[in-house]
């Protein structure tokens, strides 16, 4: 019997949706899936997964950040362009992924929709106003929903295609560094309730897991509109553990029973203490160049560990799901 967090929140959601959700459901405290995030076209850091383990992680996440509509590429520094260069077409390796079966994550660092200079994801460097794009009728609130129309434009192919996204938009809006998170919990609370019912009452994306990201509970927005909670940690390096009291305090969010996910992390948890724990981590995913790439953070040896382990999914362990 699978607990009721297996659920999607949008009744409309394909059946794909609800097939992942049950393997999510049912493979928590006894098994961990593998992930890794990739930013570039080149993904380094899959080949570098491959060499050293002779395996693929079974969830890869991609990063839309050079998809944002309003990047300032006439204020803007070489560090912002590199980045935005080097993940130009990245939507192509998604594809990619999703004709072999692969499970896929999306993470946006969305340039702030009006203004803003340089990497303006950071508030330091723009003036975009969370407070006012939730306010109807502002510039502000506009501009906010031509960008979420335009990404609905390069999410809907793959409901098309009945691709199953775990959707992670607004990533740790607990702080303050991104302008999604800037004015605190309750602009927060309706970014997310606007993007959500837009995308699935108006855009019909019925294909979206919705993986909220924070521990704090003040900003959750309701069980009524997230399918799974996700936090994001970066502890010590060479250290693996369950990360038990960072599960703990993340469950403690909502009030029904959620699939929990380790949404970014630079050290590797490990499978063998999350299983023995019984600790209800479903899927962890490493975050990209030097947490994954090198042994600055993990070395080859636990890499090889963790992807060897019978407490670990590998894509190669992977059912097919969708």
């Amino acid at each position: 019997m699978y607990p009721k967090s297996d659920i999607p929140t949008n009744a409309n959601a394909l059946p794909c949706v609800r097939t992942v959700m049950q393997y999510f459901a049912r493979i928590s405290g006894e098994k961990i899936i593998t992930g890794q995030h990739t930013q570039s076209m080149a993904q380094e850091e899959l080949h570098y997964i491959e060499q050293v383990t002779g395996k693929q992680p079974a969830l890869l996440g991609f990063e839309l950040l050079s998809y944002s509509p309003n990047i300032n590429y006439g204020d803007t520094d070489d560090a912002c362009m590199e980045e935005v260069q080097a993940n130009y077409g990245t939507l192509k390796r998604a594809w990619e992924w999703a004709a072999q079966k692969g499970l896929i994550t999306f993470t946006w660092h969305w340039f702030s929709p009006l203004g803003g200079r340089s990497k303006s994801f950071f508030t330091k460097n723009t003036t975009f106003d969370a407070e006012r794009a939730v306010t109807e009728g502002t510039e502000e609130h506009r501009a906010l929903l031509a960008d979420m129309d335009m990404m609905a434009g390069l999410l809907r192919p793959f409901c098309q295609q009945q691709i199953p996204i775990l959707w992670r938009p607004f990533h740790e809006g607990d702080g303050d560094w991104f302008w999604w998170g800037a004015k605190g919990a309750e602009p927060l609370k309706k970014l997310w309730r606007m993007m959500y019912h837009r995308y699935t009452e108006v855009h019909r994306l019925d294909h979206l897991i919705w993986v909220w990201n924070s521990p704090v509970p003040e900003c959750y927005p309701g069980d009524d509109v997230v399918d799974m909670i996700s936090r994001d940690m970066y502890p010590p390096a060479h250290i693996h553990t369950s990360q038990s009291e960072m599960y703990h305090q993340l469950v403690g969010i909502t009030p029904q029973p959620k699939i929990a996910l380790i949404g970014e992390t630079g050290t590797l948890p490990s499978a063998k203490a999350v299983a023995e724990e019984k600790i209800g981590w479903a899927s962890y995913m490493t975050w990209s160049h030097e947490f994954c790439i090198g042994e600055a953070y993990t070395t080859k040896e636990a890499l090889r560990e963790m992807y060897h382990s019978p407490y670990a999914v590998t894509k190669e362990e992977l059912p097919v799901l969708y």
